[in-house]
């Protein structure tokens, strides 16, 4: 029986460094100590003035076709996952196809779902792989958030970084799923909590939209910047994901004890550290492993799972929960068989 499976995952990251030494140089008040502390990042990987999404999603696609693992003549289907389009029309997706020279038979779509991307992404790949729509489905996400980030706004400058992954999913023969169980979840009255509210067409971007206001904790934005609320993100995810993790644990039929390792959207190291002691998971089984590239959106499970793998920290065979949350609110967590 055909099991969708993760075979290979690569990771690109811009030249450009942003550093806790040069924002607290900039911000004054904050030490690098504190940026650390308070957010579990040292360094971010920031994209150049024209280097977007696709740029970034390119250079993992590449890195991962260097590796071995698949030529771009054996894609069938292409995931991009990202929030900072090249454009509005046409789909990223269809410029990326053109520039791997995937085949012009292959599928290819974007979809906007951010920190619970990869999660939603791979449920997409093993229905298209599980259902034989597709053999290898190439997922990749990709965001340059730096480019919404108003650079008087340490409340999110200091925690996102960009980055792309590139995963590939395709199919095996196993009489178990590698791959699953999934569980979901959505609450859009939490959408203005995480939220570039200019540039769409329900408030489009006027002169009006890009003045800046100073808030009570002296961060500067605009209505064209991102905007991030801290506590009310703070306090979703720790009401929220216990009980989604529970759901799967109980849908896999298994316990804590059972799972190998558990890989987080890696937020910052501070809900990390809350949401684990709260699920009661030990610290050796739990990843954090953010401080050289910051948040970097929907890209940080599979760059973590990636070098988790890479270091033998996960083996193959091992048992593997991925847990994604955050804007929308959105939320997703999946159980995975490492191959």
């Amino acid at each position: 029986m055909k099991k969708a499976a993760i075979h290979a995952i690569a990771s690109y990251f811009p030249d450009i460094t942003l550093t806790n030494e040069e924002l607290a140089a900039q911000f004054g008040d904050w030490t690098p100590e504190k940026i650390l502390e308070k957010t579990g990042v040292h360094t971010r990987r920031i994209s150049g003035p024209d280097e977007t999404s696709s740029d970034l999603g390119v250079g993992a696609a590449k890195q991962l076709f260097a590796s071995g693992a698949v030529t771009p003549a054996e894609i069938d289907y292409l995931l991009f996952c990202t929030q900072s389009p090249d454009y509005f029309l046409p789909t990223t997706a269809c410029l990326v196809q053109n520039r791997l020279g995937l085949p012009t038979s292959c599928g290819a779509i974007d979809f906007n779902q951010g920190c619970s991307g990869f999660v939603y992404g791979l449920s997409l790949a093993k229905s298209l792989i599980e259902t034989e729509i597709a053999n290898n489905v190439l997922l990749i996400t990709a965001e340059t958030y730096s480019k919404f980030i108003n650079p008087r706004d340490r409340s999110v400058r200091t925690v996102f970084g960009d980055a792309a992954a590139a995963t590939l999913i395709g199919g095996v023969e196993s009489d178990h799923d590698l791959l699953g169980p999934f569980v979901f979840g959505t609450d859009g009255r939490g959408a203005e909590n995480l939220i570039v509210k200019a540039g769409g067409l329900r408030m489009p971007l006027t002169d009006v939209a890009r003045n800046e206001t100073e808030d009570s904790s002296g961060n500067w934005r605009s209505d064209a910047n991102l905007y991030m609320n801290g506590p009310e993100i703070f306090n979703f995810t720790l009401s929220s994901l216990p009980a989604a993790v529970n759901s799967l644990l109980q849908k896999s039929g298994e316990a804590v004890a059972g799972v190998d390792y558990f890989i987080f959207h890696q937020a910052n190291k501070f809900m990390l550290d809350r949401l684990r002691a709260k699920l009661a998971i030990p610290q050796e089984k739990f990843c954090v492993d953010m401080d050289w590239c910051g948040n970097t959106v929907s890209s940080t499970i599979p760059i973590a799972l990636g070098r988790a793998k890479a270091a033998g920290t996960v083996k193959a065979g091992a048992r593997v929960m991925l847990v994604g949350f955050g804007v929308g609110y959105s939320w997703a967590a999946a159980m995975m068989r490492a191959a």
